[in-house]
């Protein structure tokens, strides 16, 4: 028996691939499928189950696809309606792997269906859990996905899930491997640890949500302080439950590469969205004009997904040239399946026949602290509140970037401000949206706070609520 955990860092998320005695299975697989088929073809084994812990909600998952090429079934938990063939299987119901087995545990409460897969070894032994969103290490799957789908509260689904926990997963033994789906960074939880693998025991002693003493202690306590979902994922479910379009034609299409004169027709004819994908270091130097930049170099697919929210609208890519393939397949990881094409050449070629560019106004952060009069000055901060309630600059505003669609309208573009995130990645996003819908009025501070908190500009860790934007 073997169990790899293959993880992707931009989206938090954990596929696993298990091999017994000449058969296969993989749980919760990522869009694009060719690195499975390569892997099953190495090492001569026949895959034989696609495990679905649940519906998930912020990644496109590769189950159709796998399935149509393989052959394999599709399984998830029971009360699983899909609009593709699959097994909703009965709690408890068994999986013969090779020479193991595995058990499905129903583990409603982040969903309806929601299931925790149980691998028994050779011997018939307890050995690890895939627990998908139910159970993570440091937290459990946030109970408010899926209020509207199961006509429940998010109270009522925490008490769900607690049911699930203490009745399927806390009576297991304590040497018991979990394996979640999520790790820190996504959103799918609040409290996540950065490790991706640990013993039940240890989450017994040290997760949270483990050890509240009463049901209505961890109702509250995994209903507070939850952050609105982004916007996409309600999409990224409908895709995940109806099918979607094999990732190959989504490939061929976005990689239909465009002269200059084509990508600015294809822009002015269709409305389509401009993501530009460089480095911000690159992007504020010149770039397309009304382009967004979300550099692959960073959380990626997550924020393109939170800020650009529709799914279905068109879009044309300005890459580094080598990294169209790259970008497309990050972004069908989280639905946006509807790309037009690329730039061909990239931004250069865009100079190069002689098309209009625009910038970003960026200071130096040295610069920015010998400028920068605070008693008269606005300076906006974008990171998330509890980055801004740490350490921030002295009478800074907070704007979390997450919420920039509520805040941009209480812009007055005739007043200037200075603008910072955390190291530059975050602040380039904004300041490009907001050149794209019309505002000039800024200066961005290349660096972020990073830069910023070796820079002699006065800080404090005092919060005033009334400089704190909150979602509505």
């Amino acid at each position: 028996m073997k169990i790899e955990q293959i993880y992707t860092g931009c989206l938090a998320q954990g596929a696993y691939y298990i091999t017994s005695n000449g058969e296969a299975a993989i749980i919760d697989p990522l869009r694009e499928t060719a690195p499975y088929i390569n892997r099953l073809q190495k090492d001569g084994v026949k895959l034989k189950y696609i495990f679905e812990t649940h519906f998930h909600a912020d990644f496109v998952s590769g189950h159709v696809d796998l399935s149509k090429t393989t052959g394999a079934p599709i399984v998830y938990g029971p009360n699983a309606a899909c609009g593709f063939d699959c097994i909703s299987a009965k709690d408890g119901e068994l999986f013969k792997l090779g020479d193991i087995t595995i058990k499905v545990l129903h583990t409603p409460g982040h969903t309806l269906e929601s299931s925790t897969f149980l691998l028994k070894d050779e011997t018939g032994k307890d050995y690890c859990i895939f627990s998908g969103d139910t159970l993570f290490l440091g937290d459990v799957g946030r109970p408010d996905l899926a209020q509207k789908a199961a006509n429940m509260t998010k109270e009522e689904l925490a008490g769900m899930l607690y049911d699930s926990l203490m009745n399927k997963i806390m009576p297991l033994a304590d040497d018991v491997i979990v394996y979640p789906a999520h790790g820190a960074g996504s959103a799918c939880g609040k409290n996540m640890m950065k490790e991706t693998v640990d013993s039940l025991g240890n989450q017994k002693r040290i997760n949270y949500a483990l050890n509240q003493p009463d049901k209505a202690a961890f109702v509250k306590a995994v209903t507070d302080g939850l952050l609105p979902p982004p916007a996409y994922f309600g999409l990224n479910v409908a895709m995940n439950k109806k099918g979607y379009e094999s990732f190959d034609s989504v490939l061929k299409r976005g990689l239909h590469a465009l002269t200059p004169d084509e990508f600015e027709a294809a822009a002015d004819g269709s409305g389509a969205f401009i993501l530009d994908t460089r480095d911000s270091a690159a992007f504020y130097k010149g770039f397309v004009p009304q382009s967004v930049n979300i550099g692959l170099n960073g959380d990626f697919a997550p924020w393109a997904g939170a800020l650009m929210a529709d799914v279905k609208h068109p879009l044309l890519l300005v890459t580094e040239e080598g990294k169209e393939a790259e970008t497309v397949t990050r972004l069908s990881r989280v639905g946006f399946d509807n790309i037009l094409g690329y730039l061909k050449g990239g931004f250069a070629a865009w100079l190069q026949a002689g098309k209009e560019a625009d910038v970003v106004d960026q200071i130096a952060t040295a610069d920015f602290a010998r400028e920068v009069n605070l008693s008269q000055d606005k300076v906006i901060d974008i990171r998330t509140e509890a980055e801004y309630a740490a350490e921030h600059v002295q009478d800074a505003y907070n704007r979390p970037l997450a919420y920039i669609n509520d805040w941009i309208k209480d812009i007055d573009p005739k007043e200037h401000f200075f603008m910072y995130c955390g190291s530059g990645y975050r602040s380039m996003i904004a300041a490009s949206i907001l050149e794209a819908r019309g505002y000039r009025n800024f200066t961005e501070v290349a660096g972020g706070f990073k830069a910023i908190s070796n820079a002699a500009v006065p800080k404090t860790n005092f919060v005033c609520q009334s400089k704190v934007m909150k979602a509505e």
